[in-house]
């Protein structure tokens, strides 16, 4: 489990099937076998040593994620598993990726940035304005729900802190729906399916 308030920024050694990530905080804590979320996506840490965490990633997690893209240069939002009675200063997420969006639009507004994220039309109904979303990893906030998108507001700690800075019209990012609403559409459909048989 996670709390999308992302641990820092690493940076991508390689990319592909095994994924290695230089990070100064997060490798410190993670032993070999813990959970580690990149981007959102929960990964296992299979090596750490010097400043360098390695993680195998499955053809399913570089079908339905953006962890495929990654490669040497790039950061990404690292945040290591909870730990029992550690704070949720966002909402919990399990780093399971329901989908990848697109950023639209980006629009500075004061000391706040707006951005707009197109999203599967599948997941539409799990998100809702004022609810909670991961987005890389990140524990925002709804402001709009669109047609086909949502928007967010981004306050400047998070922009330096995460990759939200960095975000432009076209880049890709991992979505994860707020729990609830994912298991209250499930147990819909079950009742719904249920009746009509």
């Amino acid at each position: 489990m996670f709390s999308g308030i992302v641990r820092e920024l690493g940076e991508v050694r390689s990319g592909g099937t095994r994924l290695l990530v230089t990070s100064s905080l997060t490798s410190q804590e993670l032993r070999v076998g813990d959970s580690v979320a990149v981007n959102g996506a929960c990964l296992t840490a299979v090596e750490v040593s010097d400043g360098v965490l390695a993680a195998d990633v499955t053809p399913e997690t570089l079908h339905r994620t953006t962890i495929g893209e990654l490669h040497s240069g790039m950061l990404v939002n690292l945040e290591p598993s909870l730990k029992l009675g550690d704070a949720v200063g966002g909402h919990l997420m399990s780093g399971h990726v329901d989908g990848v969006g697109t950023v639209v639009a980006i629009r500075d507004d004061a000391v706040a940035r707006w951005a707009t994220i197109d999203m599967p039309h599948e997941l539409m109904p799990l998100i809702a304005e004022k609810g909670s979303i991961g987005v890389d990893g990140i524990s925002l906030t709804v402001v709009d729900v669109l047609e086909s998108a949502f928007t967010v507001s981004l306050i400047p700690h998070t922009l330096r802190a995460t990759t939200a800075g960095r975000w432009q019209p076209g880049a890709r990012v991992n979505l994860e729906a707020d729990m609830v609403a994912r298991y209250l559409q499930r147990v819909m459909q079950t009742q719904t399916e249920s009746a009509e048989s």
